[in-house]
């Protein structure tokens, strides 16, 4: 147990220390004075970013859909790349297919549907994703907080029509307030398998047989139609009081607004509706 709790501050210690972006982007690609925010200032392309640091095994660099751009084709893209931006000449202007076809990078862009790959001859079974209202999202030996992982909308004039999405603790992958990560999980044959988790559901190995031998830093193209991302701090550990409270009280509530009726005290109110 002893170490596991040492595992266990470590593994948030460096989740601290890499949830902002390297100092290595894209042309168009403006950070804030903290480099936790990230905004495609021109254009459409020439949106890449990366992780500070390169990622541990089981470690999700997450970011949330800021802000969005009407008139332009696609979505936000991420992945993984064992290149250090630090040694890259020129930033890419594309994820795809420009920093894919250096080799050993993996990227995928994000829609509605999931990413999901086979294996030749393997059938696509159901993948075991858990109540929404569990606390944790369990990959591979990884185990997530859920709740972080979420992006939910702001409750107001048409929040009827979003209430079973809301329900189901989700977003449409692209819409603002969505939240996508990245992470890798080793495998037994000394490979990793990636995976990208959109908000708080796991969309399976979306490749395969990744390198384990050289350091992999996340890659976030703030491409097309995203227009500015933020990165989201991932504390490895229990959840909260506060927190497992929220999940009782939103799994019994039908409307978000009905919160509102509840003999709670206002912090908690907002808290329980995500403002």
């Amino acid at each position: 147990r002893g170490q596991l709790k040492i595992a266990v501050s470590a593994m948030a210690a460096r989740c601290r220390l890499a949830a902002r972006f390297h100092r290595v982007h894209g042309t168009n690609v403006r950070l804030d004075a903290s480099r936790t925010r990230a905004t495609r200032v021109e254009s459409f392309a020439n949106g890449l970013c990366f992780s500070q640091e390169p990622l541990a095994p089981g470690q999700i660099f997450l970011v949330e859909i800021e802000e969005k751009e009407l008139g332009w084709c696609g979505h936000l893209r991420v992945g993984l790349t064992a290149h250090d931006p630090q040694s890259l000449e020129v930033v890419p202007e594309y994820s795809l297919p420009d920093l894919v076809n250096m080799g050993d990078t993996w990227v995928f862009a994000i829609t509605r549907s999931h990413n999901r790959v086979t294996e030749d001859g393997e059938e696509v079974r159901p993948r075991a994703q858990g109540s929404p209202w569990e606390p944790f999202l369990l990959i591979e030996q990884v185990r997530i907080p859920r709740d972080t992982l979420v992006g939910r909308s702001r409750p107001g004039r048409y929040s009827h029509i979003l209430d079973d999405l809301y329900k189901m603790n989700v977003l449409p992958a692209t819409a603002r307030r969505s939240r996508i990560g990245v992470l890798y999980a080793p495998q037994p044959d000394g490979t990793a398998d990636m995976h990208i988790i959109i908000n708080g559901e796991d969309m399976g190995p979306s490749a395969r047989h990744l390198p384990t031998t050289r350091p992999l830093y996340a890659v976030v193209d703030v491409f097309a139609s995203t227009k500015s991302v933020r990165v989201i701090p991932v504390e490895y550990g229990f959840p909260s009081l506060q927190t497992l409270c929220r999940l009782v009280i939103q799994k019994h509530i039908v409307h978000r607004l009905a919160i509102d009726g509840l003999d709670l005290p206002p912090p908690l109110k907002s808290f329980c509706k995500h403002e």
